[in-house]
Formats: structure tokens, C-alpha cells, sequence
């Protein structure tokens, strides 16, 4: 079974934190890289300019409120990018409102989560993420 590789987009260092801690917790996963803006995002998922090497992340956790492009800005990129729109991509903020959710499922976001104030939710929610689009979905990679 192939290691897949996740793109975390966020600039919470607490979240960063907890979110890979949880994601590495039990195995399953080959590479979890990190960016902490909008930016980045982009150019990583399109494998420009710093990012020309690197390989394309199976799945995409996409906080919004990024500096320098915001994480809708990223998900349409993605989304409308011929050789990147495959890649399922989870938006995963601190946002709850049904505006911020419409227009991610609009842009044709996979998922849309709101990250929980409370650690143990927070971590619950990362392992069940996992479980569901690592051990459950059929990934195209």
C-alpha cells in the first residue's frame, strides 16, 4: 500500500502542532508537508517556483485564512487547474459560517470542517479524517 502525502495549509503553529500529531498517530501516512500561506499553497500544489521538485500532495487540508492568498483563493486555483482538480482538498478552519461553507463547496471543496476550540475534539476530528480518506475513500494516486 502506497504512503500517501498530505499539503497542510496553515498558519497556526498550535494547529500545525496538533494536526500533524494526530495525522502521524497510527501510521499510514509517508509525508506531511507544511506551508503557512496562501501562496506557498499555490505554488507547491502547482509545482512552481520553491516547489518545482516536490511531488503532488494526494490530499489538501486548507485553512482559509491564509496570508497572502486566502484559502479560497487556493481551492479555485486547484479546483480549476487540469492536472491538479483530482486532488480532494478538506477545508479545515475555525469559520462556521454558512457563507464561508457555500462558497467552498461552490469552489468544489471535497469537505469543509470547522476545527473545534476544544484539543481532544480537535484531535478526534484529525483521527476520524484520516480514517475516513486513508482507510475508507479510494484516493486516485
Amino acid at each position: 500500500m502506497k504512503k500517501l502525502h498530505i499539503l497542510l495549509a496553515e498558519d497556526n503553529e498550535g494547529d500545525i502542532v496538533l494536526t500533524t500529531e494526530a495525522l502521524e498517530e497510527g501510521g499510514g501516512i509517508g509525508a506531511i508537508s507544511v506551508v503557512k500561506n496562501g501562496r506557498d499553497a499555490l505554488d507547491f500544489v502547482m509545482q512552481k517556483n520553491d516547489y518545482e521538485q516536490v511531488l503532488l500532495p494526494d490530499l489538501v487540508l486548507l485553512d482559509i485564512n491564509l496570508p497572502l492568498k486566502s484559502g479560497f483563493e487556493v481551492l479555485g486555483a486547484i479546483k480549476t487547474h487540469e492536472a491538479t482538480k483530482h486532488i480532494p482538498v478538506i477545508m479545515f478552519s475555525t469559520s462556521a459560517s454558512q457563507n464561508d461553507i457555500k462558497r467552498a463547496y461552490q469552489n468544489h471543496a471535497n469537505c469543509y470542517i470547522t476545527k473545534p476550540a476544544d484539543v481532544t475534539q480537535f484531535l478526534n476530528i484529525v483521527k476520524c479524517l484520516k480514517h475516513l480518506w486513508f482507510d475508507m475513500i479510494s484516493l486516485s494516486c
